[in-house]
């Protein structure tokens, strides 16, 4: 059992309130998922270059600094908790290789030209107030609270997922061929740091989106996923949501307005602006909802 949130606005208004937003759903929904927490945020900026999301951990900031500014050109790096936001004109490519042989113990959890990716070990309550999620502003933004079941409970097992430009994933469920389908993600040159299952479903995704639109990627997954779920999916312009053909695992929507919500249980947006004049429903089963893209 996990807990998923999303909130895309439609107001621009309310841009400046959208961490907050975020915070409060994510911690009421805590009691679906103690043992991690993170989030997406995306953000109407226009990069020339791309934002790296890193997390590096026990290292010293200072010290990493100096360190990739040797390698690569650096526009900015910012530092939060022990997640750094790197901008920079490099392209992907180019990071993962500098990483991979100058940086081992450092994790890509994301990248893009808007978002920006947080995940931490941890309760809820005190991983939203380790990033200080109340004072972020943005366009949308997703997150997950995890009850480890089957993979470790660490960051890298931590949601949500990103495997593509500006794309991230989040899971409640539990997916019963992501072995096999690993292994032919792997085959088609995916790459995965841990044995999450929901990294699995978020690297099919972006696989499919090279030659398919979101909703027929997720329309796809419905015959190529074997499983229970609940998945929310981002990207740059917005978001989506689907439920498996069974629908065992619950969701939620709340729809104004001025924003889209989505959680696993009405309680993560009950405090959310005029929620209570808010069109409230459950997604069916087998149909992909979204909305910006």
């Amino acid at each position: 059992m996990c807990g998923i949130v999303g909130i895309y606005l439609k107001s621009s208004k309310l841009e400046k309130s959208l961490g907050k937003m975020l915070s409060g759903m994510l911690v009421n929904m805590e009691s679906r998922g103690p043992d991690s927490a993170g989030f997406a945020i995306y953000k109407n900026e226009k990069n020339k270059g791309y934002k790296y999301s890193l997390c590096i951990g026990d290292r010293n900031f200072e010290t990493f600094k100096k360190l990739i500014s040797k390698e690569i050109k650096v526009e900015s790096l910012v530092r939060n908790s022990d997640h750094v936001i790197l901008k920079t004109k490099e392209k992907p490519k180019v990071i993962n290789e500098i990483l991979s042989k100058k940086f081992k113990d450092i994790s890509l959890v994301g990248y893009g030209k808007s978002i920006e990716i947080f995940k931490q070990v941890g309760n809820p309550s005190d991983v939203v107030k380790k990033f200080n999620l109340d004072e972020f502003s943005g366009t949308h933004g997703i997150g997950h609270t995890r009850m480890a079941t089957e993979s470790a409970i660490t960051t890298d097992g931590s949601h949500p997922y990103s495997t593509g430009e500006d794309e991230c994933l989040v899971h409640n469920g539990s997916l019963s061929n992501h072995n096999n389908l690993r292994r032919k993600l792997i085959k088609n040159g995916s790459n995965f740091k841990s044995e999450n299952d929901t990294e699995v479903a978020a690297g099919y995704i972006s696989d499919s989106l090279k030659n398919k639109n979101l909703k027929e990627t997720l329309k796809s997954g419905l015959n190529d996923l074997d499983g229970f779920y609940t998945f929310i999916t981002g990207t740059r312009k917005g978001f989506a949501v689907v439920r498996d053909e069974i629908a065992c695992k619950p969701a939620v929507i709340a729809e104004t307005k001025n924003y889209v919500a989505i959680a696993s249980e009405f309680q993560a947006m009950a405090h959310l602006p005029d929620v209570n004049s808010a069109k409230i429903f459950e997604p069916e089963p087998g149909i992909v909802y979204s909305w910006g893209n």
